[in-house]
């Protein structure tokens, strides 16, 4: 007996070193990944996508890239981020880092590429944005994109984002009405089909509204049960993050790359936010190796007891 729990004591520490190790693993990938982005670059990064007005805001804070992974409407409303367009920036923003697993450099400020796919438009700043409109011939209204939020990942996956949109932002009058049919074929060409019609199936949606600058984020009320306590929920149900980890990824073949990438983060993802069940099988793993010690020590203790007993005597039955 003493030999079988021998046995079962040195499984059972392999087995837990084992789920150690795969933990500390995949924590070490993630936070390689995301360290990369310091505070600072984060600050930059708030110019790239056309949000410069918040900077002091994130830079007291120090926010940084794996802050900006796990980010919650709630933070952003502390950190002064109130417009639902530029939650939808930060989120699409975020997206694009994500699909480009992080890379501090992935963001392009300059034109360089001819015919971009949706992948590359993805990668725009809001500077890069503006220098687009200058050859689509819509210099004089260029300069009204500072500080909107406006850049490439949000024009391409935010089906909200339509050319009804980006016109109140150019602040392009309803009644030019042929500017407006100029800037949206050029919209349509440079986004894409696929797009394209995620942004007419969210326009056909019968709750639709127009996105515009000025609609605000409404802080989220707490539910509360009987007799005035929470209603027990998951911390992860409680938090709601700006870019969802499961946010719909693009389909197109230009993002297939970047996609592959992401899935794999994901999945280590997933398996680091199953946390508790983690502990708890490493909690049942120490009950059990506690267990097995204590039975080892009792085994001891009477094989210890027998060596030095004196002989017993026959008990005649009668």
């Amino acid at each position: 007996m003493m030999c079988d729990a021998s046995e079962m004591l040195a499984a059972a520490l392999e087995q837990m070193d084992g789920i150690i190790l795969a933990l500390q693993s995949l924590g070490s990938e993630e936070d390689d990944a995301m360290g990369k982005l310091d505070y600072n670059w984060v600050t930059r990064w708030l110019d790239d996508i056309g949000l410069p007005q918040y900077k002091s805001q994130f830079d007291e804070g120090r926010v940084d890239g794996r802050m900006l992974h796990y980010m919650t409407v709630d933070d952003l409303l502390g950190l002064k981020v109130g417009s639902v367009l530029h939650h939808l920036s930060i989120k699409r923003a975020i997206q694009v880092l994500r699909i480009n697993c992080y890379d501090p450099s992935c963001l392009r400020r300059r034109p360089t590429e001819n015919n971009p796919t949706p992948a590359e438009i993805c990668q725009w700043t809001n500077h890069r944005v503006m220098e687009w409109l200058r050859s689509v011939d819509l210099a004089e209204y260029a300069p009204n994109l500072r500080g909107s939020g406006v850049h490439g990942g949000l024009m391409v996956l935010e089906p909200r984002f339509n050319v009804e949109t980006m016109a109140l932002l150019l602040n392009i009058p309803p009644n030019k009405t042929l500017l407006r049919r100029h800037l949206a074929t050029n919209l349509h060409l440079l986004i894409g089909s696929e797009a394209q019609r995620l942004k007419q199936e969210y326009l056909e949606n019968p709750d639709y509204t127009v996105l515009t600058a000025t609609a605000k984020v409404k802080p989220r009320r707490l539910s509360f049960g009987s007799f005035g306590t929470l209603r027990r929920k998951r911390q992860e149900e409680m938090e709601e993050y700006v870019c969802p980890m499961d946010v719909q990824m693009p389909q197109s073949s230009s993002f297939n790359k970047g996609l592959c990438a992401y899935e794999d983060s994901l999945d280590q993802l997933e398996q680091m936010e199953d946390s508790e069940g983690t502990v708890r099988q490493i909690g049942a793993f120490s009950e059990g190796i506690n267990n097995l010690t204590s039975m080892l020590k009792e085994d001891e203790f009477f094989m210890e007891a027998s060596s030095h007993s004196p002989e017993t005597s026959t008990i005649d039955d009668n």
